[in-house]
């Protein structure tokens, strides 16, 4: 008995000693702690080292591309669906492929009324593609979203996008402001189009001010024709062309601050800067010799009807003021930079430069993982947008796009446009509440336009639909 209990003795002692050699061995050969950079506090203790090829303190896509997070799933909901969910499936492929990530994609033309309910619910999508701004706003003031910041640098987004951008994405949470999303695609509003042939044989030149668009205007009317195609019909959404153009000249005639103000609802509709803004419009609009069919005819004419004229032989009308995506109402068959093209709404106020309104989804996260970062951080990059570039219709916001992916000249000056205007800001109807923005303000500019009621009146009106 004795002799067993002192053999077992001996036993566990020899162990012993072994597991402390072992331990001191480990380490010795481990490297120091300050060397060693900290790991990040999302990654959990079974996360696979990244591979030598990327460094250790890389950022969360660098980690992804180096196999890091091969076999994760980012679900990712909002509203592409039909021909668009194809482009934007298509343009993540190769970083699907690069980083093993499978990026879950579900589109609902619901998205609006569907994605509160289930972010407020407890069933976030890990990221959600917001169209309209100020729908995601409202859950970033209740503390629903990921601050982007919170892991990348202000640095590096300074890198990928204008400061407008930023601005734009900067949103009040409960805690203070946050960075809500990325901005992926956008559209450009800011645009004139005319009959490129057309107009260089009538001896035209394309304004580089208000004054002298103003001068090209009343020059086309002595020519015997209204230079204006203008339509602001489409169902029970009439009128929401005429609130485009209030947003451009609003940023032609205030500063960004009071245009931020104004969708905010902290300088109404009533305020003179507004009032100073509709009325510049109005130069245009309520002179029945600058618009095709006269001022009368602007609200029973559809806005995608509106620009054919200016493709007759001769042409009816020459201007026409709307977004890129305008193109789609075109007659077929017509060349782009030869039979039509366009230039940017020109400043009114050199103080406030070339401006650029503009449309576009910004991407928000509701779930913090490491693979979720990462594909967040790949959608800052153009290449996330490539070859949807590149196949027509989408404009990069981000910095490092190659202007070469655009396949006409057309869209790639679009692309400068926005990368070079003084101040970039998003449509400003669809940043207010829906009571407004998609509903007095459409509704006042229309029974202004018919003549319904004056101005002063119709600016009341509008601001009736605020929330009180």
């Amino acid at each position: 008995m004795n002799k067993t209990s002192s053999l077992v003795t001996v036993l566990i002692l020899v162990f012993a000693l072994i597991i402390s050699a072992c331990g001191k061995n480990n380490a010795e050969s481990s490297p120091s702690s300050s060397s060693e950079p900290s790991p990040t506090p999302s990654a959990s203790a079974s996360t696979p080292a990244p591979s030598s090829s990327a460094p250790a303190s890389g950022s969360a896509l660098e980690e992804a591309l180096a196999g890091k997070y091969k076999g994760t799933t980012v679900t990712m909901f909002g509203p592409f669906t039909d021909a668009d969910q194809v482009k934007f499936e298509e343009a993540i492929k190769d970083f699907e492929q690069k980083s093993g990530i499978d990026i879950k994609y579900e589109g609902s033309k619901e998205f609006e009324a569907t994605v509160s309910v289930r972010v407020e619910g407890g069933n976030a999508p890990d990221i959600a593609d917001f169209p309209q701004p100020g729908l995601l706003n409202n859950l970033v003031q209740k503390g629903k979203v990921i601050d982007v910041s919170s892991f990348i640098s202000a640095d590096k987004m300074k890198e990928k996008y204008n400061q407008s951008w930023l601005d734009m994405a900067s949103m009040q949470g409960p805690n203070g402001p946050i960075m809500a999303g990325v901005w992926a695609r956008s559209s450009v509003k800011s645009l004139v189009w005319y009959p490129k042939k057309a107009f260089e044989e009538a001896g035209y030149t394309v304004p580089k001010t208000w004054d002298e668009m103003m001068a090209l205007t009343e020059q086309i009317a002595k020519d015997g024709d209204p230079a204006w195609a203008i339509g602001i019909e489409s169902g029970t959404a009439t009128g929401w062309p005429a609130t485009d153009w209030m947003e451009d000249i609003m940023l032609r005639t205030t500063t960004p601050e009071n245009y931020d103000k104004w969708v905010k609802g902290e300088l109404p509709f009533t305020d003179p800067v507004v009032k100073k803004a509709a009325e510049k419009m109005a130069e245009i609009w309520l002179n029945k010799d600058y618009v095709y069919g006269g001022t009368k005819s602007i609200v029973s004419t559809a806005f995608g009807d509106t620009p054919k004229v200016m493709f007759e032989n001769p042409p009816k009308a020459w201007l026409h003021r709307q977004a890129s995506f305008i193109t789609t109402f075109f007659p077929q068959g017509l060349k782009a930079g030869e039979d039509y093209d366009w230039f940017p709404l020109p400043p009114i106020d050199p103080a406030y430069g070339q401006p650029a309104l503009v449309a576009g989804d910004i991407y928000a996260m509701f779930n913090d993982r490491p693979e979720v970062r990462a594909v967040m951080e790949f959608f800052t990059t153009g290449e996330s947008i490539k070859t949807w570039i590149q196949s027509g219709g989408v404009i990069a916001p981000m910095n490092d796009a190659d202007p070469s992916w655009y396949t006409t000249d057309v869209e790639r000056r679009m692309a400068e446009l926005v990368k070079n205007a003084t101040t970039i800001r998003f449509d400003g109807s669809d940043l207010m509440p829906g009571a407004v923005g998609a509903g007095t303000f459409w509704k006042g500019m229309t029974d202004y336009v018919s003549g319904t009621v004056d101005l002063d009146t119709a600016l009341a009106e509008i601001q009736k639909g605020w929330p009180k």
